[in-house]
């Protein structure tokens, strides 16, 4: 089991220590606040009440043994709240941490802490702001998956404009400069096809798509994007 450290428990570490203890991780929750350490106690394996850039007052509690450590202290507009962020990935490095991430509110933020020894960095903010962006422009894409800057694994649901047409037909490599690179059928789509796979791997260019079918296609974002949702 991998035993994890969140330090810092604003929103982003409280969930993220509650999520990951519901998981099965073991996971040691850290702030300095006592009301924050009394609400999470019960949904953790050991919440503590501690300043994290005390090194001695963490290896107390075990953290200097943890497979990954997590800094989400909030850095707020004094400064304080970085200068401890800094302070704790710098005690973490020098316990003996390996992977260290740290979470940060600007790009600036995020070098600093990567420079001290953050192996990466967390922008909740701008990575949440960009997936609503995304999903606002192409409410069409249900999921989809980073594997590259500006390029994604993503599912779509087939549009009624789609139905009865083949891969070749459609043209979406021609037309998109997508590729579909797997079908799950709909129910109704099953029935009318008379196919009983529910999943087709790498469709031919005569395989037909029906409306309701989810289609697995990758891409660039704004590719993507384009492709109809009528």
């Amino acid at each position: 089991m991998k035993r994890f450290a969140v330090i810092g428990l604003g929103r982003f570490g409280q969930m993220l220590a509650v999520t990951l203890a519901k998981s099965g991780a073991e996971v040691i929750a850290v702030d300095k606040d006592r009301d924050i350490i009394e609400a999470i106690r019960d949904e953790v394996s050991h919440a503590v009440r501690l300043d994290s850039t005390d090194e001695e007052a963490l290896r107390a509690q075990g953290v200097n043994e943890v497979d990954v450590a997590i800094v989400g202290i909030g850095q707020g507009r004094g400064g304080q709240g970085f200068e401890s962020a800094i302070l704790t990935v710098v005690n973490l490095r020098q316990m003996g941490v390996k992977n260290i991430y740290a979470r940060a509110e600007n790009r600036i933020s995020g070098e600093v802490l990567s420079k001290v020894g953050a192996i990466e960095v967390i922008y909740p903010e701008v990575e949440s702001a960009q997936r609503w962006a995304y999903r606002l422009i192409a409410p069409q894409v249900g999921e989809k998956i980073d594997f590259a800057p500006g390029y994604s694994l993503a599912r779509i649901k087939a549009p009624p404009s789609f139905n009865g047409k083949s891969v070749s037909e459609l043209q979406l490599r021609q037309e998109y400069n997508v590729n579909i690179v797997a079908i799950k059928r709909a129910e109704a789509a099953k029935f009318v096809s008379g196919e009983m796979d529910e999943i087709i791997n790498v469709p031919r260019a005569e395989t037909v798509i029906y409306s309701g079918d989810i289609l697995m296609v990758v891409g660039s974002d704004a590719d993507i994007a384009r492709l109809p949702h009528e």
